[in-house]
């Protein structure tokens, strides 16, 4: 094949292929199989592979993205990219439309629904996409083209070589949003900032596996129709996807029930619309957070004009939602017991589901970029699961046009400069002052240690005289040095010394998983006691030996959690050096630290007489206790004394310890034949006191 050959034959695949991508994926036609496309596919591929010059920018290929990483650049809007005014509720949306009939007596409204996506802004030269840039602060955006050209409804190439910019609005589905949210090791909040995160990743190859979507809703062009409806049609027309749940709102509706292809509601029947479309939002396969109403006649438009915020012309109707509204007034980093700096906005305190809301989560810059967010902006608060306060989008930009918030070079606490490990930013120095802090903290916590006397405060006093630099400082630390500190007398030193001393009797699985070593909290702990590991010397030897596969062999135990084992519980490089080096930096030196001061490294027997009265036992436990605070000392007990503790009821299970609340556990094991045994008879079987 000549090249010649080669173009036409190129230029003949790819005009097929996008014909078919517009009628499966715009139209939601499709006219070929799949294994048809891909032949056409795979032949386009191969022969743009052998004459990669004829490989144009609107190819098809160019879908599949690139693993190459690449700079998401800012540049300038070009078209006015503006927020909206916004109304909640009917009376605010009729005061708007006297407004804009004073303007034009005769103007029809068109009726949009408000996509809960990321907008972008889309540029075609001669009919070729050219340029794709997010909303950024309404000045300057981040180019994202690459990324862009994987979206399959997205047109590479129009239907005519017209030169223009349109603005739309791209989206997940809520289906597809959860079953990829479900693998992301920070989830999102919503399938908005998925969108969003998803369409700033820097391999466009990752972005093609996402099942992004696109709605156009604004045209830029030099001689563009005469009203809006007739535009979203031209668009249409020239291969874009508009949302065919557009309406039009007319005083005529009775004469016509279609408007470009649009539906027409009466103006008497307006209010009725809305108030269906609110209730209609649980029921839609995307999120929508409002409705947008337009004038359609541009020449209308022009004459009502615009704010520098906004246009005079188009108002956002919102719905009802468990939001609360605020403003950024600046965002600081903290710093984690694992050295992850997680940036947390701090805004105007606003009452939320009950409970007033001054701090919020921002995860990482990933997260932050997202959102395009910035200090002064206005944002929509919510409540995570109604727990966990989270910015779920940017209202209105900051009127000074802040820029997107970025990340600080270095750790505030420490000033070590940070490194990036996947979306995240950590603090390389574990000496740092506020990851000591949190390893401590996390350490006494009341469901790990739980040493009495001890809490936050006093840690961090301890961490501000320089007493205590990890956990195995406090069994070296003596608290009669803190006689004389605010707070601290002969009684409450001499009860934080008895506290510090009783923690050295803690079992093995809780020493074990109060370590915060990651992956290895109270849950892994107890699938390896069960699986044979009673000590940390056994634990050693598997770690020593090289193969994951002696933990991915644990039922609950997958590839992740082993590598992790695997990692963090290997023997240091014995050419690391110093004595910070065999202790402080690394989990195996803390652990000799530990069991030198007298800590458990290994399940203690029962007794001295070798009887595990539990032998051949299967125990499950359920509920809060009294006497076991946390839940994992029971299951202490039951492992000293020869006992299987597992996490659900099943037909191995021949004991159910029930506490307060147990709930569906007990009722299985009751309909199995298992034997429920409370707290007070446990406390008999163990030879203790239940008074």
């Amino acid at each position: 094949m000549t090249e010649r050959q080669a173009a036409a034959e190129i230029e003949r695949l790819s005009a097929e292929i996008r014909r078919h991508e517009h009628a499966y994926h715009v139209l939601d036609r499709p006219e070929t199989s799949d294994a048809e496309f891909d032949g056409l596919f795979e032949t386009l591929v191969e022969l743009e592979s052998r004459y990669p010059e004829l490989a144009g920018a609107d190819s098809p290929t160019r879908r599949v993205g690139s693993d190459l990483t690449q700079e998401l650049p800012e540049v300038e809007h070009t078209v006015p990219v503006l927020s909206l005014d916004k109304a909640y509720d009917m009376a605010g949306v009729e005061r708007w439309m006297a407004k804009a009939r004073a303007a034009d007596p005769a103007t029809a409204f068109v009726v949009e629904e408000k996509i809960d996506g990321t907008s972008i802004l889309l540029h075609y030269r001669d009919g070729v996409l050219e340029r794709a840039v997010t909303r950024g602060n309404g000045r300057t955006g981040n180019d994202v083209t690459a990324n862009v050209r994987t979206i399959r409804t997205v047109p590479l190439r129009l239907h005519a070589p017209e030169t223009l910019a349109v603005r739309g609005e791209i989206f997940i589905r809520r289906g597809a949003f959860e079953v990829l949210n479900a693998g992301v090791e920070t989830p999102y909040a919503n399938a908005r900032n998925f969108a969003a995160g998803s369409l700033r990743r820097v391999k466009s190859r990752d972005v093609a596996a996402v099942p992004l979507e696109i709605f156009v809703y604004e045209g830029f062009m030099a001689d563009p129709p005469p009203t809006h409806t007739a535009l979203l049609s031209q668009l249409r027309r020239l291969g874009f996807r508009v949302n065919p749940a557009t309406a039009v709102i007319r005083e005529d509706a009775a004469s016509a029930d279609r408007s470009n292809g649009f539906a027409v509601i009466d103006t008497a029947a307006a209010a009725k619309y809305v108030a269906e479309r609110a209730a209609a939002r649980p029921n839609l396969a995307y999120d929508i957070d409002g409705l947008v109403l337009k004038v359609d006649r541009l020449a209308a438009r022009e004459a009502m004009g615009s704010t520098e915020h906004h246009p005079r012309w188009a108002i956002a109707v919102k719905f009802d939602a468990p939001e609360g509204v605020s403003v950024v007034r600046s965002i600081q980093v903290q710093v984690g017991r694992t050295g992850r700096v997680t940036p947390v906005a701090r805004i105007d305190p606003v009452p939320i589901a009950g409970s007033t809301i001054a701090n919020v989560t921002l995860h990482n810059q990933d997260y932050v970029d997202s959102l395009e967010l910035a200090v002064g902006d206005t944002v929509a608060v919510s409540k995570r699961g109604d727990v966990i306060p989270a910015v779920e989008r940017v209202l209105e930009k900051d009127p000074e046009g802040q820029p997107v918030w970025r990340m600080p070079p270095e750790c505030p606490s420490c000033r070590s400069t940070l490194t990036v490990q996947g979306a995240h930013s950590f603090c390389p120095n574990s000496g740092c002052r506020d990851q000591v802090r949190g390893r401590l903290r996390f350490f006494i916590a009341r469901d790990q240690m739980d040493i009495a006397g001890l809490g936050p405060a006093t840690i961090d006093l301890l961490v501000d005289r320089g007493w205590v630099r990890d956990v195995a400082d406090l069994y070296r630390f003596d608290p009669e040095r803190l006689l004389g500190e605010e707070g601290f007398g002969e009684r409450s030193v001499a009860a934080l010394a008895a506290g510090i001393e009783a923690s050295k009797a803690k079992p093995f699985a809780i020493v074990l998983a109060a370590l915060g070593l990651p992956e290895l909290g109270p849950k892994v702990t107890d699938l390896l006691l069960q699986a044979g590991f009673r000590d940390i010397d056994s634990l050693y030897a598997a770690v020593d030996s090289g193969d994951p596969e002696v933990f991915t062999g644990i039922d609950g135990i997958g590839e992740r959690t082993a590598a992790s084992i695997m990692r963090h519980l290997r023997r240091p490089d014995p050419l690391t050096g110093s004595r910070m080096a065999t202790w402080r930096a690394t989990p195996r030196g803390l652990i000799a630290a530990l069991r030198a001061r007298g800590l458990r490294f290994a399940v203690e027997p029962a007794g001295t007489d070798g009887e595990q009265p539990f032998a051949g036992q299967t125990w499950c436990i359920t509920g809060s206790f009294e006497a076991f605070k946390p839940r994992a000392l029971a299951a202490e007990e039951i492992r000293m004394r020869g006992g299987t503790v597992t996490g659900a009821v099943s037909g191995a299970t021949t004991h159910l310890l029930a506490g307060n609340g147990g709930g569906g556990k007990a009722t299985k094991a009751e309909a199995a034949g298992v034997l429920i045994v409370d707290e007070r008879a446990f406390l008999r079987l163990l030879g203790r006191s239940a008074g």
